[in-house]
């Protein structure tokens, strides 16, 4: 047991949430084909499993795009790492997000994706963090929302650790300062 993660979402609960998001997103794009756009790295285990729950016509992708740097606060600069290797244009878009922060990222890439000529533009995130918007941007779908606490597990990182945690746990902000004072 890691004593420097307090578990918030326990694996369970976050496998029936991925299962009910997976439902209601069926229902919603019953069908239509729909590109699934994953944004690296944080989405790809949440991402993973809820494809495998989805029974509709599906394209995977993947975009990486950063707001973050190496710290634990948005630079409020969106940065295309990696883009995406299919034409957009007239098609059904549902990004999937590990995360919902301040907005930027996820408003940034409604507004590149709809210039692309996409039919629809939606997003799915495992978390919705509300405290921190400070961007009005609609999240279409999401697994829990969470308080203002340092999150990690289920693909969430700090400094890229943590991601592979079979849970949604709080990093201790002790935790934080060490690496942040080094």
């Amino acid at each position: 047991m890691d004593y420097t993660i307090e578990t918030l979402i326990p694996r369970e609960a976050v496998e029936k949430r991925i299962k009910e998001l997976a439902s209601e997103i069926e229902r919603d794009y019953k069908g239509r084909e729909v590109i699934v756009l994953g944004l690296l790295k944080g989405s790809v285990i949440f991402m993973s499993d809820l494809i495998k729950e989805i029974d509709i016509p599906l394209v995977i992708d993947f975009m990486s795009v950063s707001s973050y740097g190496n710290g634990t606060d948005s630079t409020g600069i969106v940065k295309i790492l990696k883009d995406t290797d299919f034409d957009l244009k007239g098609r059904e878009i549902l990004i999937v997000e590990d995360i919902i922060d301040t907005g930027l990222t996820l408003k940034f890439m409604k507004d590149l994706i709809k210039g692309r000529g996409a039919k629809s533009v939606k997003c799915c995130a495992m978390l919705n963090k509300e405290a921190r918007r400070n961007v009005d941007v609609d999240v279409d779908y999401y697994g829990s929302k969470v308080g203002n606490e340092f999150v990690v597990g289920y693909g969430l990182d700090f400094l890229n650790m943590y991601r592979n945690l079979p849970y949604v746990g709080v990093l201790k902000p002790e935790v934080i300062q060490k690496y942040v004072n080094k």
